[in-house]
């Protein structure tokens, strides 16, 4: 019997996504019998505890005899539990320093952290996540931001509808005027911003049509990295040559810029990857995006127009394309950008049904099949008070050099 626990949600701002629903949970323990679960008493996550004790569930205040705890964001220093197995989002792997005493904790308590995003298969695609979830209300943000720049119509916020089939018909209410916007990536934040590009009716045309041909209709273009990325040496290459060698390209996004209006971005940005564009290219008359709804949110990295992440409170910004800095949106020169990085917290219960979904399919079975597939292992960053070998990069970044 191995004794799993949902625990609270304890980071600020709160998050009220959890791993496991009621209703799937169910479905987990009758799957697996040798799984039982505790559920940590919460009352923030969407949820309601009496929803768990309904469903034939545990609720209780001390979890420290379950052996495996699951949650979604980072767990506050103070409540890790020594010698324990954790699967949350540390937001590490890529040596983020606001979570370097986190990771030094993990360690120094002998914790075994299973990092949901690096929860990957062989090749190192991903198994699980909310990014259908971050794309759908990405792009319908996009369309909220439409409307408040244009003083078109109002949509309500993502957060104060009760779920995804409520924001679907909340799009079915606009009418989207004659613009071109640009979609970048080709994952599941990518899709699930297309799913809103669909369901709005927006047609799809190719990168040839988008770039050379004007159109009396809304339309959009999804491209993925050797649309808007070249190669130095205009070497006719693939995708993988790109990832191994990003190095080896220029940015070839401009093309994109002259023609869009919008631009949707939706990709996964690489360390050492070519940026989209700078601050000078968002300042040049070629440049004719009005409206960026950054989905993937990398702060001053890949998009020079995106210098802070926003919140669901407050979604929008401007950003002064000769100045580099931030404006009021409505200003006549500004670039209004969406940048909220916490985007499938809008939707907490659609969202948590499907993560829990993929966990249910991709994780649970892994505890016993004696993780016959190696799912397990390749997510563990750390063990017996060390980092795995898969994260001896991370060695360095722990010791503060």
């Amino acid at each position: 019997m191995i004794k799993f626990a949902l625990i609270k949600e304890r980071k600020s701002p709160p998050d009220r996504r959890v791993v496991f629903s009621p209703e799937k949970l169910k479905e987990v323990v009758q799957k697996f019998p040798e799984a039982s679960f505790k559920i940590e008493a919460s009352d923030i996550r969407i949820f309601s505890d009496q929803e768990y004790r309904d469903a034939g569930f545990e609720v209780v205040e001390d979890i420290s005899d379950c052996d495996v705890m699951l949650g979604v964001k980072e767990v506050p220093l103070l409540y890790l539990i020594p010698d324990k197995k954790y699967f949350f989002f540390s937001h590490t792997i890529k040596k983020q320093h606001y979570n370097r005493d986190l990771l030094r904790e993990v360690v120094s308590k002998h914790i075994e952290l299973y990092d949901h995003e690096v929860v990957v298969k062989k090749n190192g695609h991903r198994l699980i996540g909310f990014g259908r979830y971050a794309g759908l209300v990405g792009a319908y943000n996009c369309f909220r931001a439409l409307g408040v720049q244009k003083n078109l119509y109002n949509l309500p916020k993502a957060k104060d509808l009760p779920d995804l089939n409520a924001l679907l018909s909340a799009l079915e209410k606009i009418k989207v005027p004659n613009l071109k916007f640009v979609l970048t990536g080709s994952g599941k934040v990518a899709h699930g911003a297309k799913e809103i590009l669909d369901h709005l009716k927006i047609k799809q045309v190719s990168t040839e049509h988008y770039l050379n041909d004007k159109f009396n209709e809304p339309v959009y273009c999804l491209i993925d990295v050797l649309d808007y990325n070249a190669h130095k040496e205009n070497k006719n290459t693939t995708n993988l040559h790109f990832y191994k060698n990003s190095e080896e390209y220029r940015s070839d996004f401009m093309k994109f810029a002259k023609v869009s209006d919008v631009f949707i971005a939706g990709h996964f940005y690489g360390d050492g990857a070519p940026v989209f564009f700078d601050k000078q290219q968002a300042a040049s008359k070629d440049f004719n995006i009005k409206l960026i709804a950054d989905i993937s949110c990398d702060i001053n990295e890949p998009i020079a127009s995106t210098i802070r992440p926003s919140t669901i409170a407050e979604p929008f910004y401007g950003f002064d394309p000769e100045t580099g800095t931030e404006v009021d949106f409505k200003d006549k020169n500004a670039i209004m950008v969406m940048a909220v990085d916490n985007l499938p917290c809008e939707l907490p219960r659609d969202a948590s049904e499907g993560f829990g979904e993929m966990f249910l399919e991709k994780v649970i079975p892994s505890f016993f099949n004696g993780d016959k597939n190696g799912i397990l292992e390749r997510a563990r960053m750390t063990q017996n008070g060390n980092l795995t070998e898969r994260f001896k990069y991370l060695q360095e970044f722990l010791d503060g050099k």
